[in-house]
């Protein structure tokens, strides 16, 4: 062949080269346009016409129809949520796709000859297999097939939702967000007794709300104290059940036949229309019994660990059993009045104080108080005392543990706090030796409490400073 013919060759096939560049890139800017074009609905399926929904995600098929209410298809007596259900098919009421792939010819590249995950959904008038394939890391995308021969990348991933199991979609019981608990009942525990709320109830502090009977008396309780038990019960999470179709065998082996605690609230709370309606809520409460058994034959002391303590829950007469925390139990379980009584010795806001006269040491002091409100001095013998470090001191007594024992020692020292409350108008405090390591506190001549020694080794300090020059 000369070299006339050998370049002549050569140019036919850089000739073929250049043709076939410029067919692909047509054909590429043709399948760019289309891209463009996309993000349109490309499914929509109305969820109230579904009949019948399943899918198979990690070897794991869920399958579920409707008969007015939805029902599981392996166990008609589970409590199906039909929120949760009417979730899942909001994604496909209008289904989009940031861009349509047609003519495939190799569903495999997108992972779909086997999928992820597939869904059936059948309506009173067809039936739909939707395909989800490969998650697409450069778009942050998933591929989506709905059986038209089309590939779809979504716009938005079928999948997050998709990816459950069936305690998602159970109906779990809830625990109530009142506005308002009116009475709170204890029963089974280590006492029975109620407690109430009343605004302006007999104590020398406003911020007492909560209140119980004792002995013939009201006697209130620290607010903090009941809220965060309420807590306990507003935020308990009810999700973890352990049979959603309790029998009475069930009820034993959980120790539920016979509650260990049971709660019952009443409260209040404004519903859709604004009213104020009133309801009630009643919690049953037990330990794992074979652990409770173990327990009470065990004589170690030692505080337990949460995570040691097996706990189940039931609402009412709920077919549902709820395991619950060690930590939640441990909180549940705190419900005794000396739980939730006031651990300060004195609990007054020190702003309401008028006057406190104190005995020490055989010698007595009088600490008047002048100003109204933020404003208040603080003497003694005419003298202004900076009165932080006493108040501190005072205010810091505190319960370590609650005692009905007569003192047997001599008195440490003694304080009248007078009070601006026509209703208590003072307080007597008393503070006896009781051993090397507490004090006994009297309050109003009735033994209260041991509070550590060392606290009223500072309240006396703190006497002395202001007294002595």
């Amino acid at each position: 062949m000369t070299a006339a013919g050998k370049r002549l060759y050569l140019l036919l096939g850089v000739l073929v080269v250049v043709c076939a560049a410029a067919f692909a890139a047509v054909h590429l800017e043709q399948r760019q346009e289309q891209i463009a074009n996309s993000g349109e609905t490309v499914l929509e399926i109305d969820p109230d016409s579904v009949q019948s929904l399943d899918w198979t995600y990690q070897e794991q098929t869920l399958s579920f129809h409707r008969d007015e209410e939805w029902i599981y298809d392996t166990d008609e007596a589970f409590p199906v949520d039909e929120q949760a259900i009417a979730q899942l098919l909001e994604q496909f009421r209008a289904f989009s796709a940031a861009f349509v792939i047609t003519e495939v010819e190799d569903y495999g590249q997108y992972g779909l000859d086997d999928p992820t995950c597939t869904i059936n959904l059948t309506t009173t008038e067809q039936s739909y297999e939707i395909l989800l394939g490969d998650y697409s890391a450069m778009d942050s995308q998933r591929y989506v097939s709905i059986g038209d021969g089309n590939v779809y990348l979504a716009v938005t991933d079928p999948l997050d939702a998709f990816d459950v199991e069936l305690k998602d979609l159970i109906c779990n019981d809830e625990t109530p967000q009142p506005d308002q608990v009116t009475q709170l009942t204890f029963e089974g525990g280590e006492e029975d007794y109620t407690i109430f709320y009343q605004e302006d109830g007999p104590s020398y502090s406003s911020q007492d709300v909560y209140f119980t009977q004792r002995d013939g008396e009201i006697r209130p309780l620290d607010t903090d104290l009941v809220e965060g038990y309420l807590d306990s019960i507003r935020y308990l999470g009810l999700t973890d059940y352990v049979t959603y179709n309790i029998t009475e065998e069930q009820l034993q082996q959980y120790g539920l036949d016979e509650p260990e605690l049971t709660v019952t609230m009443d409260y209040t709370l404004q519903n859709e229309d604004g009213e104020e309606v009133s309801d009630t809520f009643i919690l049953h409460l037990s330990r794992d019994p074979e652990e409770q058994a173990a327990l009470e034959e065990s004589e170690d002391e030692t505080e337990e660990d949460g995570e040691e303590i097996t706990a189940y829950v039931r609402v009412d007469q709920s077919p549902i059993v709820y395991q619950i925390s060690g930590e939640d139990y441990t909180a549940l379980m705190a419900a005794t009045y000396d739980d939730l009584r006031h651990r300060q010795v004195l609990w007054a806001d020190f702003q309401d104080v008028t006057q406190i006269d104190v005995s020490l040491e055989g010698e007595n002091y009088t600490i008047a108080v002048q100003g109204e409100e933020e404003e208040h001095t603080y003497t003694y013998q005419e003298r202004e005392l900076e009165i932080e470090p006493f108040q501190t001191a005072l205010e810091a007594l505190e319960a370590e543990r609650f005692t009905q024992e007569e003192p047997t020692q001599q008195e440490e020292i003694s304080l009248i706090v007078y009070l601006d409350s026509e209703a208590f108008p003072q307080v007597e405090i008393q503070l006896y030796r009781y051993d090397g390591t507490y004090c006994l506190a009297v309050v109003d001549g009735q033994p209260v409490s041991l509070v550590p020694r060392t606290q009223v080794v500072e309240l006396t300090e703190a006497v002395r400073g202001l007294v002595w020059e």
